[in-house]
């Protein structure tokens, strides 16, 4: 099974291009997916020794900044509000729940990246409903209401999971040990939720994209600088304290089905396709990392 993780990634990303329509209406799994790596992951570290370190909070003061500074610069130079919101959710768009099954694969510290998996989609539940409401699409929609959405979009799939296996740590040992044994399993789920999340978007794009195209080559080429912008800069702050592999993971591997959400949700629904095409090409990237690794061995 080994050789074949890094034909994974390509595979699903084909498939999910191909089948797009049926990827649509399978999309209502993809959280039961994503439970279920989480708890995987979990299981797999222990969770009493998670601490907050600077990388967070550099890695959270990037999305915060550099989300409002982009969204500026685009608007300054001309660009419409669909190409400005999408580099904006872009950016701010939390690290994606199942980042812990490539990274660590890769060599990354899992305390590591299980600890910004947790406080980066926080983070991003406390920062984005203010952002949102500045914005002014849904004024019918408090900054309340858009907080509680979110929390309860994040804790249906994020603090579950993390709560079944603190208490499976804690009073039932024997069952977490069992469970985590299980942790690469995570991966090849990681890619079916790949395969629908992808195929979902990409039908959305047929389906809405007519009369959009130039604003739609926009998006595109905007998601690919950023993609490079932001591993290149996770990776730079990852050596500073001695997690390259993770620092980069967690600022360019993004929650595109929960980011797609948001921009349909809150922004102007064009928006998400920004983030389809980052999810190309993060994904992209992480089957050449695997590729490359596997070379290596």
């Amino acid at each position: 099974m080994a050789r074949l993780r890094p034909y994974v990634l390509p595979v699903a990303i084909l498939l999910g291009l191909l089948l797009h329509r049926w990827c649509a209406q399978w999309a209502f799994l993809v959280p039961f997916l994503i439970f279920t790596i989480l708890l995987l992951t979990f299981c797999a570290v222990d969770l009493r020794r998670l601490r907050l370190t600077m990388l967070d909070l550099w890695l959270m003061l990037f999305q915060v900044v550099v989300s409002g500074v982009s969204y500026l610069v685009v608007k300054l130079l001309g660009g419409n509000d669909i190409v400005a919101e999408g580099v904006l959710i872009g950016v701010l768009c939390p690290v994606a729940s199942s980042v812990a099954v490539v990274a660590c694969m890769l060599g990354a510290n899992r305390e590591t990246v299980t600890t910004y998996t947790i406080a980066g989609n926080l983070m991003v539940a406390l920062v984005a409903p203010v952002v949102f409401t500045l914005l002014g699409h849904h004024p019918e929609m408090g900054l309340v209401q858009g907080f509680l959405l979110m929390l309860g979009k994040i804790a249906s799939t994020l603090a579950l999971p993390f709560f079944i296996a603190l208490a499976l740590q804690l009073w039932w040992p024997k069952a977490n040990a069992t469970v985590a044994r299980f942790n690469m399993l995570g991966f090849y789920l990681w890619a079916a939720a790949l395969f629908l999340t992808l195929g979902q978007t990409i039908d959305f794009i047929f389906l809405h994209g007519q009369g959009h195209w130039g604003t739609i080559a926009w998006l595109a080429g905007l998601a690919l600088l950023f993609c490079i912008v932001q591993f290149s800069v996770g990776r730079r702050l990852g050596r500073r304290y001695g997690d390259r592999i993770g620092g980069g993971q967690l600022l360019g591997q993004k929650n595109s089905g929960f980011g797609i959400w948001m921009a349909n949700t809150f922004l102007l629904p064009l928006t998400s396709v920004f983030l389809a095409f980052y999810s190309i090409y993060q994904n992209i990237f992480n089957a050449w990392q695997m590729a490359r690794m596997k070379k290596r061995q």
